[in-house]
C-alpha cells in the first residue's frame, strides 16, 4: 500500500510541474513569455521546440513543483528538480516533434507524456527509491490522465487548445 501512495503522491507532483506553466500563462499573459529556444531555428530549419517552451514556464514548474513538495512529503529541493527534469523531457519531446514536422503545440500522443513523466521518475528512483513497478504505474496514469486534463482546462479558457 505505501508503494501506491508513493505513486500517488508523484503523479500529483508531475501534475503540479505540468500544469504550472498553463497556470502561469493564464495569470502573465505574455509577459515574461521568452522561448527557451529564443525563436532560433535548428539545422533543418525548423524551431529547436517552438513558442510555447517558455522561461516562464519552466519556472513556473520548478517553482510549482518546489513549493508542493512538502505537502506530498518530499523535500522542495527534490521537487523543484523533479520539476526541472519533467520540463526537460517535455522540452525533448518537442524538440522530437519537431524533427517530425509537428508543429508547435501539435498533439502527439505518447510522445508527448512519457519524456516528461519517465525522466524525472527515472532521474529520481534511486533518491526517492522509487519501485520499477511505481514509475511504470505513474508513467501510464499520466499517459491516460493528461488528455483528459488538457481538454477540461481547455474548458475552462486555461488552454487555447483542446489538448
Amino acid at each position: 500500500m505505501e508503494t501506491f501512495w508513493l505513486g500517488v503522491r508523484l503523479l500529483l507532483l508531475l501534475t503540479a510541474a505540468n500544469g504550472a506553466p498553463i497556470l502561469f500563462k493564464g495569470m502573465l499573459g505574455e509577459y515574461w513569455c521568452v522561448p527557451i529556444d529564443f525563436g532560433r531555428p535548428f539545422l533543418d530549419g525548423r524551431p529547436w521546440l517552438g513558442p510555447s517552451k517558455t522561461w516562464r514556464g519552466l519556472a513556473a514548474a520548478v517553482m510549482a513543483a518546489a513549493v508542493v513538495a512538502p505537502v506530498l512529503g518530499f523535500p522542495p529541493d527534490v521537487g523543484a528538480l523533479f520539476g526541472l527534469l519533467a520540463m526537460t523531457g517535455d522540452a525533448l519531446s518537442s524538440f522530437v516533434k519537431r524533427r517530425l514536422g509537428i508543429a508547435p503545440s501539435g498533439q502527439s500522443f505518447g510522445i508527448d507524456q512519457i519524456p516528461e513523466s519517465l525522466l524525472p521518475l527515472l532521474a529520481l528512483q534511486h533518491a526517492l527509491a522509487i519501485p520499477w513497478p511505481v514509475i511504470a504505474g505513474v508513467t501510464l496514469a499520466f499517459l491516460l490522465m493528461e488528455t483528459p486534463v488538457a481538454w477540461l482546462f481547455h474548458r475552462m479558457g486555461l488552454r487555447d487548445r483542446p489538448y
